[in-house]
């Protein structure tokens, strides 16, 4: 079992920054895997970021060069720095970790882009 809980949403304007946390249960070293992906209003959820437990990253063509997904081993939470926000990442974000071929999510955070 692993439990995830985000925080870092809110409100912010087009170009501004926010930075996302998810803070797992288990050492980030023991997943296979942890992301972030994102659910608009009548659309599919989608994946933003992901980093593998050596260390390689992927992201989103929308979002590459504004995104950057990172970990601390130490407090076993990835970040999503989220760079010249635009309206259309609009959203709320999900937390991701993929444990034994399991998916677990976090509850999810608000993230609004808009002036």
């Amino acid at each position: 079992q692993v439990q995830l809980v985000e925080s870092g949403g809110g409100l912010v304007q087009p170009g501004g920054s926010l930075t996302l946390s998810c803070a797992a249960s288990r050492s980030v070293f023991s997943l296979n895997a942890m992301g972030w992906y994102r659910q608009a209003p009548g659309k599919q959820r989608e994946l933003v970021a992901a980093i593998t437990v050596g260390g390689i990253t992927n992201y989103a063509d929308s979002v590459k060069g504004r995104f950057s997904i990172s970990r601390d081993s130490a407090k076993n939470t990835v970040y999503l720095q989220m760079n010249i926000l635009k309206p259309e990442d609009t959203a709320v974000y999900y937390c991701n970790a993929l444990y034994r071929r399991e998916n677990y999510w976090g509850q999810g955070t608000q993230v609004t882009v808009s002036s």
